[in-house]
């Protein structure tokens, strides 16, 4: 090897580390955190039910927007022009690709899975398994580079989020309505903390003074992209619990609870 541990400038060590931490801790529970959402959201989207409770409006992200004459009654907020779909394509295929796309490309997602899924270091002080690395120049870390455009189609799925939360207030007032309110906003504060969006507000700025309001959205995004790390982790969970619970009333396991 010419670059990376092996190098021959680079000390001989046998051993992938001499830690004796448990280093290996947070790349598995970042693993298992991965892997549940991927399994629960891939299974959820396929299923093609329990997705709409017509009583109080409630449609859960997972296939928002639904565009096809597959979709029941009251739930396509945006009518139907695709015809009805074969039950290997889901409900909400046109927004969830662009979706995955804008997760798997996100800066803190590549980091999260960098270190635990390929393992490029899996930590400090910890070789690597690998014996090159190209970095984002070839395929399929090359698609990192279109972050910013499925940034820009994440933030018309988060009016989508958002334009079905207000109808589902149309119907009154309960639990449903409060959790898919949560949901968007903090889907919205991921969204908005997201580096790309940050870099689009003032990245490209020589002189704020010249553009003092530009340098004011930049200096709010910035202050939420600091927690755009915990925003990431509590989305993914706040969207697999709004489905859950969406999932649970249209199924009528449980009976949503109404304040008015």
């Amino acid at each position: 090897m010419t670059s990376g541990v092996g190098a021959p400038n680079r000390a001989r060590i046998s051993a992938r580390t001499l830690r004796t931490d448990r280093w290996w801790l947070p790349p598995l529970l970042t693993n298992l955190g991965l892997l549940t959402f991927v399994v629960y959201a891939g299974a959820r989207s396929f299923m093609g039910k329990w997705y709409w409770v017509e009583e109080f409006g409630y449609l859960t992200p997972f296939y928002s927007p639904c565009l096809s004459d597959s979709c029941l009654p009251g739930s396509a907020h945006f009518g139907t022009p695709l015809p009805e779909l074969p039950g290997w394509i889901p409900l909400g295929f046109v927004a969830l690709p662009f979706l995955l796309g804008f997760r798997l490309t996100c800066y803190y997602y590549r980091k999260a899975y960098y270190r635990s899924v390929w393992q490029s270091p899996p930590a400090c002080a910890v070789a690597e398994p690998h014996g090159s690395y190209s970095g984002e120049t070839k395929l399929p870390l090359i698609v990192q580079n279109a972050h910013r455009y499925f940034f820009y189609v994440a933030l018309v799925v988060s009016v989508v989020n958002t334009y079905d939360a207000i109808v589902a207030l149309t119907y009154g007032l309960g639990l449903g309505n409060i959790i898919l309110l949560v949901n968007v906003v903090l889907l919205w504060a991921y969204t908005l903390s997201c580096h790309s969006c940050r870099h689009i507000a003032g990245g490209r700025l020589k002189h704020f003074s010249k553009h003092p309001v530009r340098y004011r959205a930049w200096t709010l995004i910035s202050k939420l992209n600091v927690r755009h790390m915990g925003l990431a982790w509590t989305t993914l969970a706040t969207l697999l619990l709004t489905d859950l619970y969406v999932m649970l009333v249209a199924s009528g396991a449980i009976s949503d609870l109404r304040f008015f």
